[in-house]
């Protein structure tokens, strides 16, 4: 059976959070360390310490339905360019 670490934070008025001990020492995150919020699915996200390698996200995020292409990218990006200029 897993063992989960349960840890809250409150959220202060300027939008702070203190990230508590155990949460700290089980990412291995130390003072100054960067931390990133990655959506894993809607309303739902894990924190990762930055300071680790990308190889280590493997898995975070799920692959999309369907396959996208770099053109069908570039379209994209040029529509929302457009839409915003």
């Amino acid at each position: 059976m897993e063992t989960f670490i349960m840890a809250t934070a409150t959220l202060t008025s300027k939008g702070q959070i203190t990230i508590p001990v155990q949460v700290r020492t089980a990412l291995g995150l130390d003072t100054g360390d960067r931390v990133e919020f990655v959506e894993i699915e809607d309303g739902k996200f894990a924190i990762v310490a930055a300071n680790h390698s990308i190889q280590e996200l493997k898995g975070l995020i799920r692959k999309p339905a369907n396959a996208v292409s770099i053109e069908h990218m570039n379209q994209a990006i040029a529509a929302q360019g457009a839409k915003a200029g």
